[in-house]
Parts: C-alpha cells; structure tokens; sequence
C-alpha cells in the first residue's frame, strides 16, 4: 500500500512544476511585448516630416488635345539613388535618404512628363444613360464562364424611364428560358428616370445549352400602394453574343403586343385570385363578333399552365354558334401564390360538329393571360391588375388570336 505522504509528496511536486511553467510562459509574453513595441517605436521614429507645400500644379501644353473629361496623365521625374558604395561616408547616406524621403512625400515636384491623358469615363464605374427621348433601354452585360459552366448576368441600369414611373420602385426579373424554373429578382436603388440597380446574377447551365437559351428581363414598376405595373420586357437570343466577354450592351424594352390577331372576335374574360384560399377563379361568361357557323357549335376551353406543364383543364359545355354565344362559364384552380409568376391561363374557343360528336374540336382562337412570361399588352395587363387587387373580379374584353 503506497503511503499518504509520498502521495502527498507527488502532488506538491507536480503543483511546483505547473507553478513554474506558469511563471515561465509570463516571462517569454512580457518580453515579446515589450520587442514588438520597441519595434514599432523605431519604426514611428524613422518616417520623415512631410513639409507642407503649394497646391499641385500641372504644366500641360496649350497644343493638349485633352478633352473637358480627359485627366491629364505625367510621370513624375526619377531621382537617382545611390548605389551602396564602401567609398562613401555614412553621414552622406542619411543625408541622400532622407531628400528621397523628402521628395516621396512632397507634392510641389517640378518637370513632370507628359505623356498623354486617362479617360475619366472608363474608370468612373458608371454608365452613361441613354439620351432623352429614346425608347426606355435596358444596360446589361452577359459573360459565359467555360470553366465553372456558368453564365454570369451583370444589371447595370434602366434609362428613359416613363414619366408616370418615375415616383416608383423599379424591379427587374430574371429568367433563362426555356429552361429556368424561378425568376431572378433585382430591385433598383433609386427612382427617377435612370433608376440604377448594379446586380450580379449567376445562371448555371452548360456550354451546349447556353447558346440555344434567351434571356429574358421583365421590368415592372411598384407604386406607393404596392400595385405593379408592366413597363417591358427585353428578350435576348445568347446564341453568337458570346464572344466578347463582359461587353456593356443596350436593349430596347419590348412594351408592345406583337401577338397577331384574328377577326374571330372578342371574349369577356373575369379573372379573381383568393391568396389565402390560393384560388383562381376564371369566369367566361359570353363572346362578341365572332363569325356564325350554320352547322357546328362552340364551346371555351379554359387550362392553366405552370412553365410547359398543363396542370389542369375545364371546358364550357356546346352552345349556338350566333354572333354573340352565351358560354357561362365559370371555374377555378388551385395557384400557390410562389407560382402566380410562373403560371399562365389559356383560353380556346373551339368549333364542335353537331352531327359528328365523336369528332374533336377545332380551335378557333386564342387567348393567352399570365406574366411577362407568357402574355402582353391587355393581357398582361389583365393579369398584373388581378394580382394587384385580390379577392376583386378585374373584367376585360381580349380579342382572339389566331393558334400557332
């Protein structure tokens, strides 16, 4: 049995040897502490007093071509600095130092060089807007990185603004088509009539996809009271744009409905959205200067459709094909409000043979209401007014265009 007093004997020992680790790790801190600021008192002492001098004055030639934006751009003049010679005493070594010193820090250098002038503009980091009068543009770049399989999306700034806009929040959305699932969101930092945003988006897609894509840019303006408002939207084929990486380009905002439409026509579409309920709710209730058909009726067929998926469809039954047909229809889907930007409702008018029911029916016109994605003009329009006032019926004659 080991006895208490060696074990006794082992702990005090073992306390000295931890009592006098500590106190040697406190010496070895004390003295770098004390090394370090030595040091950096040397290094204080040994900067040179900077006297103070004129403004800077730059002799530039009368024959400059320098623009008024143009920077002029010399070279200061070189000082000759002794070489370490063994020959040479230590007192004109300080002395050479210490005018080398001088002159580092001192402004009022005399024979500087000219060598030419530094466009102001290509350092600035901004775009200059479009002039006033122009179609609304949009500033962008576009930058296809090989290496990681990425297409790099620069926003720089919208200009030529409408003025009814000007008050507003600018917001920009993204997407890569046909591919992208979710739009990209950019919001601006100021309002006016070149609302500036300086984003940065990323889209991963690989080298044989990217030049079969379009980029698509919607722009939308936010009032006060939280309503959108569709300003344009630009559409750019990446096919052969991506030769130049990091090229600043311009692009008109497509603000007109350039669907063709038929003399099929007019429907009287009614469209609701329950965002608690997340509901759609459609309404057709009649048309209006269609063309009659003596032995066939029409039906409507309504179908909502997220990205190239049809979620679900609903038709009107058979009715008169007169001038003005009586469809009442009325119906409505199931949207979450994440896909309200995503998704689009079709409209069909159809033609149906009475003696043949067993025929399909032939369309006869189109409507086509949703986001920029899909829709423009009245329709988009229809659609952006839907979301602003939920829970409110937004009525609106569309005329039917022809299918494609």
């Amino acid at each position: 049995m080991v006895p208490v007093g060696l074990i006794a004997g082992l702990l005090v020992l073992l306390l000295f040897i931890l009592l006098l680790l500590g106190l040697v790790m406190f010496c070895l801190w004390r003295w770098k502490r004390r090394r370090d600021r030595r040091q950096y008192l040397e290094l204080v002492a040994a900067v040179p007093h900077v006297p103070s001098c004129t403004p800077l004055v730059i002799p530039v030639s009368q024959d400059s071509c320098a623009k008024p934006g143009d920077i002029p751009f010399m070279l200061p003049p070189r000082f000759p600095i002794p070489r370490k010679d063994t020959e040479k005493s230590e007192d004109k070594t300080e002395v050479t130092k210490m005018d080398l010193l001088a002159h580092r820090g001192s402004l009022c250098v005399q024979s500087w060089y000219p060598v030419g002038t530094v466009l102001a503009g290509l350092y600035s980091g901004k775009v200059v807007a479009p002039p006033p009068g122009m179609a609304t543009r949009l500033c962008f770049s576009v930058e296809y990185r090989y290496g990681g399989e990425q297409l790099a999306v620069s926003l720089f700034r919208l200009g030529n603004l409408p003025p009814r806009f000007h008050s507003n929040v600018t917001l920009v959305q993204l997407r890569l088509l046909p591919d992208d699932r979710r739009p990209r969101q950019a919001k601006s930092r100021g309002t006016g009539p070149d609302p500036e945003f300086n984003d940065y988006f990323l889209f991963q897609v690989t080298a044989a996809r990217v030049s079969r894509s379009t980029l698509s840019v919607s722009v939308l303006s936010v009032s006060h009271d939280g309503k959108r408002h569709a300003v344009g939207q630009v559409l750019f084929p990446l096919q052969g744009e991506l030769g130049q990486a990091g090229r600043v380009l311009w692009r008109d905002l497509d603000t007109e409905n350039h669907h063709r439409c038929s003399e099929l026509g007019e429907v009287l579409v009614s469209l609701s959205y329950n965002p608690t309920l997340q509901r759609l709710s459609v309404e057709v209730p009649k048309a209006r200067g269609m063309q009659p058909l003596m032995d066939a009726g029409v039906c409507v067929r309504a179908s909502l459709q997220i990205h190239t998926q049809v979620v679900k469809i609903k038709s009107s039954g058979g009715v008169k094909a007169d001038g003005e047909p009586e469809f009442e229809l009325r119906t409505s889907f199931k949207l979450r409000a994440e896909h309200v930007d995503e998704a689009c409702l079709r409209l069909e008018v159809r033609r149906q043979t009475d003696h043949v029911p067993s025929e399909p029916s032939v369309p006869l016109g189109v409507v086509v209401l949703g986001p920029f994605m899909y829709a423009r003009g009245p329709q988009l329009q229809h659609w952006m007014d839907m979301v602003n006032t939920p829970l409110k019926p937004v009525k609106v004659w569309h005329g039917l265009c022809t299918t494609t």
